[in-house]
């Protein structure tokens, strides 16, 4: 992998960055690849760029595209785009630096707050928006990322489970949920701490937005869900409660329907990500996500307290062992 895909030489030069240093970045769970492009100006400033490389047939850039020339085009803080090749898979960008909001915060813990009240402000922008021009976050999309759990984490802890009761309880919970959803906002699907840029290195300042190339129109809790119950890293509930609280205040108030909202939605995207990270193991070799299912269960198991989510609760205590919840869902080593 260290090697550079055949045709980057010929898209920068295409894109006018023939002179550039390549820099491979490290990767995340998908086929994508990065690099940092570099070189310098006339007056001895360097400049950067971002080139991304998802490689056909595992990957299309044009969903990325489509998602960041909307976001661009309606103040949000994507990055900008400079060159284009779908078909080929590349794509160069804007260089939002190396201020991730995750690592910024672990050289920076006591600006956590001010970081995530920022993070929460750039969502409740969005959420002021009208939806996108994507997919729906529909019922079946739902159903289907809710399953993850049951075909790859039960299996893989070597449980049989009642598939069809899981699925029933999913369509209890989650069918006011698509009521109260109309007409929807967009939906990133992937925000946490990980996928946002600090640019300029400071907590207030604007957000830069990344990953986010799986944007549907849905539910304005999903995104809170994904920042504030982060697979990643620790986020304090003392503070996940502040700032749904700070959300609320931003966009003018958040209901016990809401609040209903955001615990069902979280735990139908915390199932999805324990199935996930199991299947990340199983299928493609990556054990290091294994690692944070504990966290995820726990946040899971926060969210199945809540009443609203009574049928689900009650599938997990029938099918789930209690020694395997007790563990917040991890393998044994």
């Amino acid at each position: 992998m260290n090697a550079l895909p055949e045709g980057l030489a010929d898209f920068i030069s295409r894109a006018g960055w023939a002179d550039a240093r390549v820099e491979p970045l490290p990767g995340d769970a998908s086929f994508r690849r990065y690099f940092r492009l570099t070189r310098p100006t006339e007056n001895g400033v360097g400049e950067a760029a971002m080139l991304m490389h998802a490689p056909p047939p595992h990957e299309d850039p044009a969903p990325f595209l489509h998602v960041a020339h909307w976001l661009g085009g309606h103040g949000m803080r994507a990055p900008a785009v400079f060159a284009e090749d779908a078909p080929q898979g590349w794509v160069l960008t804007e260089d939002f630096g190396n201020d991730r909001m995750r690592d910024w915060l672990d050289a920076n813990p006591g600006e956590e707050r001010a970081a995530y009240a920022a993070a929460v402000d750039a969502l409740a922008a969005l959420h002021r928006l009208p939806p996108g021009p994507f997919a729906l976050y529909d019922m079946a999309v739902y159903q289907r990322e809710a399953a993850l759990l049951t075909e790859w984490w039960c299996p893989a802890q070597g449980l049989e489970v009642d598939a069809a009761g899981y699925a029933a309880a999913w369509e209890a919970v989650l069918t006011p949920v698509l009521a109260r959803q109309n007409p929807g906002v967009t939906v990133l699907r992937d925000y946490h701490a990980e996928n946002i840029m600090l640019l300029g290195g400071k907590p207030t300042a604007p957000q830069g937005l990344i990953d986010f190339q799986d944007a549907l129109v849905g539910h304005p809790a999903y995104d809170l869900v994904s920042l504030l119950q982060d697979a990643r890293r620790d986020v304090d509930v003392h503070l996940e409660t502040a700032m749904l609280l700070h959300y609320a205040q931003a966009v003018g108030g958040a209901d016990d329907d809401f609040l209903a909202d955001y615990a069902t939605l979280g735990a139908q995207r915390n199932a999805k990500i324990v199935g996930i990270f199991t299947r990340l193991n199983a299928r493609d070799g990556k054990p290091r996500y294994l690692a944070m299912i504990p966290r995820v269960w726990a946040a899971l198991e926060r969210d199945l307290a809540h009443p609203a989510l009574e049928p689900v609760a009650a599938w997990f205590d029938a099918n789930i062992p209690a020694d395997l919840r007790a563990a917040n869902g991890a393998f044994a080593t």
